[in-house]
């Protein structure tokens, strides 16, 4: 990974298109080819990004900018949908790469992976006629949770969380553009499954088409409330 720390402007091409003014940012460049953008503040998100796969290259720069005050120019190419991200450097304040290695992923704590074995088991809560194809199932970026096919055949993926937040909206909404990608398995619904979940992440999960589903812990362990008294 490679973090660059730099003054510097932002401009995306797309699909849509967004400026950011002249201004200190991070920008990390990964591995496999994506760039994020990062002011000092917002969290995890960042300002602009271009996911992969994608390719940058610098660009030779003319009088017009270096007149301008810029150092360096990147641009970032999207390979698929040809949307561009180009990065106007004035003044880079700091600049290193590290080599992480490979990334052991997420562990789930222990409600979490026990949510997971019982679902899997009891793979018709997620709807009639509902088949599992495998628990763990490994993308580029990590494993979906579960994926299982619908009545018609069609792939599910499903993400499970102990407490449904905003993040793991994101991290589901990105299995999912990877696993459309795929001939075999798309068209891939998602299924964001959790014990509880924010409203905030209910109206994202939707807003993208996402099924949520709110699973009883206790009784799919087999449980019984013991304070009822019939």
């Amino acid at each position: 990974m490679r973090i660059v720390v730099a003054d510097c402007s932002v401009d995306y091409a797309g699909r849509l298109s967004a400026h950011l003014p002249r201004a200190t940012r991070v920008l990390m460049l990964k591995g496999d080819g994506s760039i994020l953008v990062h002011s000092d503040g917002g969290s995890y998100k960042p300002l602009n990004w271009m996911s992969p796969p994608c390719s940058l290259e610098q660009l030779e720069l003319d009088d017009e900018r270096r007149d301008a005050g810029i150092v360096e120019q990147w641009q970032v190419v999207h390979k698929k949908t040809a949307d561009k991200l180009v990065v106007s450097l004035f003044e880079i304040i700091h600049d290193s790469s590290h080599d992480l290695g490979v990334d052991p992923g997420l562990i789930k704590d222990g409600v979490e992976a026990h949510l997971q074995e019982l679902l899997a088991d009891q793979i018709e809560l997620l709807g009639d006629g509902h088949t599992l194809v495998r628990r763990e199932y490994m993308t580029a970026i990590g494993p979906v949770d579960i994926l299982a096919r619908d009545e018609s055949g069609a792939s599910v993926a499903v993400e499970i969380k102990r407490r449904g937040e905003i993040d793991g909206v994101e991290q589901l909404t990105r299995y999912l553009e990877l696993m459309n990608r795929d001939p075999v398995l798309a068209p891939v619904q998602g299924v964001f499954a959790a014990q509880e979940i924010k409203p905030q992440a209910r109206t994202l999960a939707e807003d993208r088409g996402i099924r949520c589903l709110v699973l009883d812990y206790d009784a799919m362990r087999g449980m019984e409330d013991q304070n009822t008294l019939f």
